[in-house]
């Protein structure tokens, strides 16, 4: 019998506990690519929780703390939890290009995953802190800084993915967050796409919590969007 690929899924774990997080792990691995430690569950549990979601599944680790700091500081978190072996860890690119290099530098067997905007910000939310103008302008001068300190991966919603694509060209990973399948709750997402027409604009991965995690059966909702995207 031929085993299906995982999807080009991470499935964000935001878990209120060890014993919660481990489960949805079980449940979704045999369908999905990549599971999401972020850094809620990170904080509260440590480090150990890698290796715990992981277990011997195989799917790979996406780190997401969201570094952003003077370089130096940056660069010694990257190099600590590079010992972790996460396939991501994200920074964010608005620290700048050196914050952006060190990181890359510190950990150089990781994939550095620089968020341009969080998916959460609106127009109106990146104008009070500073940023005027589209979201789509902010997230591809950060996508092409941050490209160009060596980040290997971008973070941007699945709204702007087809612009960053053609911004930044091929070899570049773009993860997109926001990604909704038609029908779910947007929730605290600002700008959304379904997993189907992300893929299409230009994502290499999908970050997708909630609609799987709060699901009735984390597993079966998994296998569902994984099929989806098959078809």
């Amino acid at each position: 019998m031929t085993t299906r690929p995982r999807a080009p899924i991470a499935v964000a774990l935001d878990a209120p506990d060890v014993e919660t997080a481990a489960q949805w792990a079980q449940a979704v691995t045999p369908y999905v690519a990549v599971v999401k430690v972020g850094l809620e569950l990170f904080c509260r549990t440590g480090p150990s929780i890698v290796e715990t979601v992981r277990g011997g599944s195989g799917v790979d680790l996406f780190l997401d703390l969201k570094l952003h700091d003077i370089p130096n500081t940056v660069a010694g978190a990257a190099r600590g939890v590079a010992r972790l072996k996460p396939r991501y860890l994200t920074v964010h690119a608005s620290g700048g290009a050196d914050m952006v290099k060190a990181a890359v530098e510190s950990a150089p067997d990781v994939t550095i995953a620089a968020v341009t905007v969080l998916t959460s910000m609106s127009a109106d939310a990146l104008a009070a802190v500073g940023i005027q103008g589209l979201p789509l302008d902010a997230v591809r001068r950060l996508a092409a800084l941050a490209v160009g300190a060596g980040a290997g991966a971008l973070v941007c919603s699945p709204q702007e993915v087809a612009a960053v694509r053609s911004e930044v060209g091929a070899g570049i990973i773009l993860i997109t967050p926001g990604v909704r399948p038609v029908g779910a709750d947007v929730q605290d997402q600002a700008r959304v796409a379904t997993p189907a027409q992300a893929l299409a604009d230009g994502a290499d991965l999908l970050v997708i919590g909630r609609p799987i995690t709060g699901a009735r059966d984390p597993g079966a909702a998994a296998a569902e969007i994984a099929a989806s995207l098959s078809r």
